[in-house]
């Protein structure tokens, strides 16, 4: 009965030797594949051609986002000018108020108390309408630049043979040679497809 015992612990370096090789087969194999995959990779990516594209100043220096950007100030410089009549309107409330709270019956300067209320009321509605019709518009005039863009963007990128094409300032990007910035090329493109 001794025999099996001493032969247990062969056993087991056997069993560990074969799970060892087993392991290192299987990193050889791991190993031969990337090396297979970044042999087909390698020469891709040295035909990959990357440009940016600064979309900031697309919008601020061509003659369409010129006219967007002077639209939504239209819009609201509008806003701001109907806001400041009704901050107006609630300043001579309140100055009424406070000249006639002393003069005035308790009914009457309930009425002016209430009209006061519902002038700050109509102020924040009117600010949060302002800001989401604000919100609204410059969403529908730089929607309707990008699809303006986009077109001109990929015609470059074509005509160029570019694989991909970044915004510049909004994809993480942290440097970009001037030599791969297409920003110029958009603009002027894009000031003529009017």
């Amino acid at each position: 009965m001794e025999t099996p015992r001493l032969l247990e612990p062969r056993f087991q370096v056997k069993k560990k030797m074969l799970e060892d090789m087993h392991m290192y087969r299987s990193m050889i194999r791991s190993a031969a594949l990337a090396a297979l995959v970044l042999a087909v990779a390698l020469p891709a990516a040295a035909q990959t051609t990357i440009a940016v594209i600064d979309v900031q100043r697309v919008v601020t220096e061509s003659d369409p986002g010129k006219q967007a950007i002077q639209k939504l100030k239209a819009i609201s410089d509008a806003k701001v000018a109907e806001g400041q009549t009704l901050q107006q309107n609630l300043a001579t409330l309140q100055e009424q108020f406070n000249k006639q709270r002393f003069t005035v019956s308790e009914e009457r300067l309930a009425e002016m108390n209430k009209e006061l209320e519902d002038g700050s009321i109509a102020i924040r509605r009117f600010e949060d309408d302002a800001k989401r019709e604000l919100e609204d518009a410059r969403r529908r005039e730089l929607g309707g630049l990008e699809q303006r863009i986009l077109p001109i963007i990929n015609q470059i990128g074509q005509e160029r043979g570019i694989t991909l094409i970044f915004n510049k300032f909004q994809s993480g990007l942290v440097y970009a040679d001037e030599a791969v910035d297409i920003t110029d090329d958009v603009i002027r493109r894009f000031n003529t497809a009017q």
